[in-house]
């Protein structure tokens, strides 16, 4: 297997680390969160609830809506996992579903710095856009984001992970690094896989089944406490014609540790 840096766009640091395939070490953190999908406790915004079932700023994004949970969808547990399942209704529109860690108040799971990680099993089909995110607390000036991993249904041998500073006063000034992993095709339909990242105040570093796969500095803007999303999207600018209806996403855990 072999990782590749695909992109760097202008304004972020220039100096990325080529990957190193170095396994993680979590010696010296401590874990600090910890779902492993037994139950869901979900809602449309909280309060009271783990996860709301939209983006904490009221954005929807892609192809599909991320719809209130009801029973059975677009949320189900089964044996530890969680399904989230995107359907295309009688009314030809698509559904699908987010969970967001914190709600519209901050109220929730964020944390400065750390691990995060989530395991899970991607459906197969173009137009589908499993994704696992950072965001910052702190939207006022810009969007910290960290794009742990999004993958393209059309293109099933890579995955793309990303670091973008959103200038939220002046759109032309905000900055990207996109980074692409090759892997076996169709590898990330047929098992559960685990997408990290691993951030402090120099460094940003990703992982893919615990390996280091690529990191680059740490913009400024990202030192702060990040929020996770969690989603099965449609589109992303691709079209959704072929997607599968339905198709499912599997989440076996998401965890997050802190250096002690």
């Amino acid at each position: 297997m072999r990782f590749f840096l695909l992109l760097l766009l202008i304004g972020l640091p220039t100096f990325v680390r080529a990957e190193t395939g170095d396994e993680l070490n979590l010696s010296d953190f401590t874990q600090t969160f910890t779902e492993d999908f037994d139950s869901l406790a979900v809602s449309a915004w909280g309060p009271g609830t783990r996860w709301i079932a939209h983006t904490p700023w009221n954005g929807d994004f892609g192809s599909a809506v991320f719809v209130d949970p009801k029973p059975g969808f677009p949320f189900t547990t089964r044996d530890g996992h969680l399904r989230i399942e995107a359907a295309k209704g009688a009314d030809e529109k698509w559904r699908s579903g987010l969970l967001a860690s914190v709600d519209r108040s901050g109220v929730g799971f964020a944390q400065q710095f750390g691990y995060f990680e989530m395991r899970a099993k991607f459906p197969a089909g173009n137009g589908l856009w499993p994704a696992f995110w950072l965001i910052g607390l702190d939207r006022s000036t810009h969007t910290s984001e960290v794009d742990v991993v999004e993958h393209y249904g059309h293109m099933p041998a890579r995955y793309t992970a990303s670091i973008h500073v959103f200038d939220r006063k002046e759109p032309k000034k905000s900055r990207t690094i996109h980074q692409r992993v090759n892997v076996p095709v169709n590898s990330l339909y047929e098992g559960f896989h685990t997408y990290g990242v691993k951030t402090d105040s120099e460094w940003t570093r990703f992982y893919f089944d615990r390996r280091e796969v690529a990191s680059v500095p740490t913009p400024a803007e990202h030192r702060q406490p990040m929020y996770m999303l969690i989603d099965l999207g449609l589109g992303a600018g691709w079209p959704i014609e072929e997607a599968p209806n339905p198709s499912y996403m599997y989440v076996d855990y998401v965890r997050v540790w802190q250096k002690r």
